[in-house]
């Protein structure tokens, strides 16, 4: 009872600071609070809960070192006209017929390339809409293809903060589970598509991308060198090598373009990665601003706070009983249906991507055996299905980047797809399996 009060108590705080616009980071410390008091009741020293609360903080160490790493190359490809240059040249591609696809691909491709689904909806995203607001496009349909797309990568990018946080919660190979997602999303990213291409086909409208472009070479220097700190992060991704190598290397990169192509200064590049891209064109600043070591710290303050509850709950066993019947479901829906069900609950309580994520994984780690499924799971639930819960910032966030009606949730496919064509898969596979041992032993018997 003690327990379900506490979480109870926990969900209630968290709603109230959504309802009132309140930053999520407040909610967390008064849960972490709560959290805290309940170890007292449970008769452990606050000496204890405290290095409860570091062991927790300890098992996503690598992961802060990753999310600095973002900050400053989210803020360096800016400066070094990376981002641009692939902006520049792809709003060329975009036709009216075809235009909700090429949005949907448009913010895959830029979303796999910087890692983060809010970089994507503020750079990208805010361009998408703007020309879908320019052609008098269903921005219903637009927000869902940008949702959709920023969230491909932010599942599947060797750069993206969910898809470290997964791997080093499971111990497993960034740069494997990549490969495993790939198989387990390629349906469902073509079935999205597909929808796309129906929808574009009731689109009627013209495009000018000229102004765009103009404001691009009126400030940059689009020299194909620029593209340089992205084709890094692919081709040493290809090659497995160590994320934060990768992208130390295309930070680098990126500087000595930023001073040797676009004539910043060294000084001037270092403050922009440390405090983000801002520009006093108007029209360059409503598509470019942002990134930079700031852009991170709220991000890493939550995961701070939300892996020292980790620590809590497995100190504590404030969640041993749910946990037993998490452990009961699996067997009734398979361990994949479990995590399922464990994340669309903790994504409604959390609000935030990254406390779904390890809560999910806390409640569901002794149902499945094999890491690396376990990190599959996590990707294809946790990651995703708090982008589909209205009041969570993963949803908040991007939708206020780019002026994007909540409603676009019902249009945002893939982030459905993944979860739902996994679970009928794995539920097909164990029928079938079923039915093979069923008449092996008939055979048998």
């Amino acid at each position: 009872m003690l327990e379900t009060i506490t979480i109870l108590l926990f969900a209630i705080v968290l709603f109230i600071c959504v309802l009132s616009n309140v930053s999520i980071v407040y909610a967390l410390l008064t849960g972490y609070f709560i959290f805290f008091t309940y170890g007292l009741i449970k008769k452990n020293s606050i000496s204890e809960l405290f290095k409860m609360s570091i062991s927790g903080v300890k098992t996503v160490k690598n992961i802060l070192t990753i999310f600095l790493l973002i900050g400053m190359i989210t803020a360096v490809w800016r400066v070094a006209g990376t981002i641009p240059i692939i902006i520049y040249y792809s709003s060329g591609l975009i036709i009216p017929a075809a235009f909700i696809l090429v949005v949907f691909l448009l913010n895959c491709a830029v979303s796999v390339l910087i890692g983060t689904a809010f970089g994507t909806a503020a750079t990208i995203g805010v361009i998408c809409m703007t020309m879908a607001t320019t052609m008098g496009i269903n921005p219903i349909y637009v927000g869902g293809a940008i949702l959709s797309g920023i969230y491909f990568g932010d599942r599947c990018s060797p750069m993206s903060g969910s898809a470290n946080l997964v791997s080093g919660l499971t111990e497993t190979s960034v740069f494997e589970n990549i490969k495993e997602m790939t198989k387990t999303s390629l349906v469902p990213f073509v079935l999205t598509c597909v929808i796309y291409i129906f929808l574009g086909l009731t689109v009627k409208g013209k495009i000018d991308v000229t102004e765009i472009q103009e404001v691009f070479n009126s400030g940059f220097n689009l020299h194909w060198v620029a593209v340089l700190p992205a084709v890094v992060i692919l081709l040493f991704s290809l090659f497995k090598i160590d994320v934060k190598l990768t992208m130390l290397c295309s930070i680098a990169i990126g500087i000595v373009i930023s001073v040797a192509v676009q004539g910043n200064s060294i000084f001037e590049t270092l403050k922009i990665m440390a405090m983000g891209y801002n520009s006093t064109d108007a029209n360059l600043a409503a598509m470019l601003n942002g990134g930079g070591v700031i852009s991170m710290l709220n991000v890493m303050l939550i995961v701070c706070i939300s892996s020292s509850y980790a620590g809590l709950f497995e100190g504590t066993g404030l969640l041993i009983s749910l946990k037993n019947n998490i452990f009961k479901l699996s067997k009734k829906i398979s361990p994949y249906g479990s995590t399922l069900f464990t994340a669309v609950f903790a994504s409604m309580i959390s609000c935030n991507q990254t406390l779904a994520i390890m809560l999910t994984h806390q409640l569901c780690k002794d149902t499945v055996k094999d890491e690396s499924d376990m990190a599959i799971y996590l990707e294809n639930t946790a990651v995703l299905i708090p982008a589909l819960v209205p009041w969570s910032i993963a949803v908040v966030v991007p939708m206020s980047a780019i002026a994007a009606p909540t409603v676009c949730l019902l249009a945002s496919f893939y982030l459905y797809l993944v979860p739902l064509w996994n679970f009928v898969s794995i539920m097909r596979k164990n029928k079938l399996e079923s039915r093979k041992s069923y008449k092996y032993s008939v055979v048998n018997s």
